[in-house]
């Protein structure tokens, strides 16, 4: 389905819409044809179940109201990770970026418009209070903090 940029702006601007009413933050995402990745922080006063409800029944919405759609766009339920600390934050976000590469879509990740690696979506910060990982001194940008 989410092969025509139609449909996926309407869902890049759902994503963006939900997370700039302040129902997360959004660290990375990138839309696959009938998938999506998303790295993201819920708001205090929401569950990660409500926010992917956002997300998912937002995004199903504004299909069914702009490309009079009447039938489901995404399976029931999802798979989630808690992100322990830096270093798993970076596998993650790395996870995500690359995604579009491995499965040949692109030869970069930056040249992949409908994800977050494309440099054409102001994404969040990454959230406060991860870990540090101890052994290699890496910081959540991925560079090593342990070499001046």
């Amino acid at each position: 389905m989410f092969v025509s940029d139609s449909f996926c702006d309407v869902f890049v601007g759902a994503l963006l819409r939900y997370r700039d009413a302040g129902a997360y933050m959004l660290h990375d995402f990138m839309l696959m044809t009938e998938h999506f990745h998303v790295l993201l922080t819920p708001a205090r006063d929401k569950s990660l179940e409500r926010v992917v409800q956002y997300i998912k029944g937002g995004s199903s919405r504004q299909l069914a109201l702009e490309k009079n759609m009447r039938f489901p766009v995404w399976r029931r339920g999802f798979r989630d990770h808690r992100i322990r600390d830096v270093a798993d934050f970076v596998v993650h976000e790395r996870y995500i970026r690359e995604n579009p590469v491995k499965k040949r879509l692109v030869l970069e990740a930056r040249e992949f418009r409908w994800s977050s690696a494309s440099g054409a979506y102001a994404m969040d910060e990454a959230p406060q209070g991860l870990k540090p990982q101890k052994e290699t001194g890496l910081s959540v940008d991925g560079t090593d903090k342990s070499v001046p």
